[in-house]
């Protein structure tokens, strides 16, 4: 028979193994927290590839994708025509931005439609002198390190892709270790939100390419103008971005009031002091880091020869961001990267 001392000394013991127990999980737990939390975050290897110096959200993309801690960018390739201006473009806002660790790529030959809008930017700077690496075959360079890595590249495709589809017709097998991000089509709502679909210019540009990409065995995600259309900064959140003294953002707002210059020298009425142009490209990077502020759908899409990107059951089925569930976060989430010293 049990005494009443003989239960509070097993009450005791048994409290005091518990309350041991409990000590012990919440160190361990303690110890695998602080342990991760010294761990470096795993970065997203990411390759850009840019028709850059025709719009200029290319250029905004680009300082972007600098200020992105998720990001490793690998290498950064000029696409669709104008290959050595293009190249030069990206080699000096590298280096403005401090970031000559970063390689360049030359892009294949291909016609281009668009004009050159920041030349005067890159007026005496020699692309030879760049003092990080330059592949002349940007799109060899591309394929390689794509089938040398042991993770999976994130192709970020923000112009025409005559560099996706011929580094897709050299070597296949990329569609194994990359995906694919682009800011191409028009789903539901064309420019500045139009109810009735576009010829978006990524696509339209060279319709084949576009269609070679999308339809290649590869994750495939896109922002189309749907949601990449609506992106403009005003206010104090293009204020901020205008008045930051981070380099790469100080080369971004150069380039704009160079790029302003050439389109209102033919007519237009930018002004840079005011607001951002439509921010299409910016999208896209945001979609190789995270999704979570979009709304995303899988549709089957047949890219035409007129650029239209068109649900067709018989088309390849891709990702597409077609709505925004915040457009205001995803603003203040580009500013602050924008602005925000990593």
């Amino acid at each position: 028979m049990r005494t009443a001392l003989h239960r509070r000394v097993v009450r005791f013991v048994t409290t005091s193994w518990i309350l041991g127990a409990a000590i012990g999980c919440a160190v361990a737990v303690s110890a695998v927290i602080c342990e991760a939390a010294d761990q470096p975050a795993k970065k997203i290897p990411v390759i850009l590839s840019t028709d850059i110096g025709d719009d200029i959200d290319d250029t905004w993309a680009l300082a972007l994708a600098l200020q992105c801690p998720e990001i490793e960018l690998k290498l950064v390739v000029g696409d669709y025509g104008n290959r050595i201006p293009r190249a030069t473009l990206i080699a000096k806002f590298l280096e403005a931005a401090g970031r000559t660790d970063v390689p360049v790529g030359v892009g294949c030959e291909s016609p281009c439609k668009a004009k050159f809008n920041q030349a005067k930017w890159i007026e005496g700077y020699d692309l030879e002198k760049y003092r990080g690496k330059v592949y002349q075959d940007g799109v060899q360079a591309m394929i390689e390190m794509v089938m040398d890595s042991d993770k999976p590249i994130t192709l970020v495709c923000i112009g025409p892709v005559p560099n996706i589809a011929e580094a897709l017709r050299r070597e296949p097998r990329i569609v194994e270790k990359a995906k694919f991000v682009g800011m191409h089509g028009s789903i539901y709502r064309g420019y500045g939100n139009n109810p009735n679909r576009a010829a978006e210019w990524n696509v339209v540009c060279d319709p084949a390419s576009c269609r070679a990409a999308l339809t290649a065995k590869w994750p495939v995600l896109i922002t189309p103008l749907d949601t990449c259309g609506l992106v403009v900064l005003r206010g104090e959140k293009y204020a901020k971005v205008r008045d930051s003294e981070l380099a790469p953002t100080k080369a971004l707002m150069e380039n704009y009031r160079v790029w302003s210059e050439a389109h209102n020298a033919r007519g237009a009425k930018i002004d840079p002091q005011h607001q951002s142009s439509t921010l299409f490209d910016t999208v896209a990077v945001y979609l190789a880091i995270s999704e979570e502020l979009c709304e995303i759908e899988s549709l089957p899409i047949r890219v035409d020869d007129k650029g239209m990107t068109l649900k067709d059951p018989a088309g390849a089925t891709i990702r597409a961001a077609v709505r925004w569930k915040d457009l205001g976060a995803f603003e203040d989430w580009l500013v602050d990267r924008l602005t925000k010293t990593k």
